[in-house]
């Protein structure tokens, strides 16, 4: 769990934090040795879920191995499904980090949401639903580590 308190946003309290996988996660279906590394940390503080239609069909392989968590979707149906995802585990203590159009729907559910203008780009409509905007997933898993950048980036 990650307890951060935002003057004049508000306090939050993270136990979830949802992930979408292509272009977010991972480049061209796979994932980086990095990312994988930090995803592992990340998951001794939250319970760490992956979203995806698995496009390129080889999350399992990606993840095999590990207890972070898979919810595949039919690929009609991303937006609908990342939302119920989100309303599943809890939305006042879940966060989404996400970098497509279909990330929309939970990035309005959640407590916090995070946008990554990855290689893959952004879906600037994205952008502007969620609290905080990043370059790289590499600065999701930095800013968790060092929550005073999330209370210097929201704070009123």
């Amino acid at each position: 769990m990650i307890n951060i308190s935002i003057p004049g946003f508000k306090d939050i309290c993270i136990k979830n934090i949802v992930f979408d996988y292509n272009g977010t996660l991972a480049e061209d279906g796979k994932v980086s040795d990095r990312t994988m590394e930090m995803l592992l940390i990340l998951k001794e503080h939250l319970n760490v879920y992956v979203a995806t239609a698995d496009t390129y069909g080889n999350v399992a392989a990606e993840f095999a191995g590990t207890d972070i968590e898979i919810r595949k979707f039919p690929s009609d149906r991303a937006s609908l499904f990342k939302k119920e995802t989100v309303i599943s585990l809890g939305p006042c203590e879940t966060m989404c980090v996400g970098n497509g159009v279909n990330d929309i729907e939970m990035s309005k559910e959640c407590i916090l949401s995070v946008a990554v203008i990855g290689p893959e780009g952004c879906s600037g409509k994205l952008i502007s639903n969620c609290d905080i905007a990043v370059k790289s997933v590499d600065d999701v898993f930095h800013m968790l580590n060092k929550t005073d950048r999330i209370k210097a980036t929201l704070r009123g």
